[in-house]
């Protein structure tokens, strides 16, 4: 699997151990930085990253920050990237099962190293179970005018339904 990585600062020494996993693994790696523990704006590393799995360079991305948050949402700007963030490996599993989650983020001042490494193993082996998920998978990946008109079983045209 070829997978992007990128972090923050807060995020730099777990991204080299990260990719040191990810390599040992047989995976190939695409590093978008930062280089060092110096303070960054997230952004500027992470969207680099979501590009490369919304236009089908990369498979898969792994963004970490000091909480994940921020990276989170900065991966989640780009259409056709569904990026979890995950503090424990129940979380990681079920961004895959069900959210069939593209990106994980994770934040380094919330979790051990060993548990981060944890989720990064456990995230790239679990598969989408697809089925009634996959409907949900449909709504988030629609253009961005027909956001505002899903409703829980049908796309209307007026906007949504009247309670009249």
């Amino acid at each position: 699997m070829k997978i992007a990585v990128a972090s923050d600062h807060a995020g730099y020494s777990y991204r080299q151990q990260i990719v040191a996993l990810l390599t040992a693994s047989g995976h190939s790696v695409v590093d978008f930085g930062t280089d060092s523990a110096d303070s960054v704006d997230y952004p500027d590393f992470i969207f680099p990253a979501a590009l490369a799995v919304a236009n089908g360079e990369c498979d898969r991305a792994i963004v970490l920050g000091g909480s994940g948050n921020g990276e989170a949402m900065a991966a989640n700007r780009i259409r056709g990237v569904r990026c979890g963030l995950c503090w424990n490996v129940e979380s990681a599993l079920l961004s895959r099962q069900h959210n069939n989650a593209n990106a994980l983020s994770l934040g380094a001042r919330m979790m051990t190293l060993e548990t981060a490494l944890e989720i990064v193993r456990v995230w790239l082996k679990e598969e989408f179970e697809g089925g009634r998920h996959q409907s949900r998978i449909d709504k988030l990946d629609l253009p961005p005018e027909e956001v505002g008109r899903v409703s829980a079983t049908e796309i209307s045209p007026e906007g949504g339904k009247s309670t009249d």
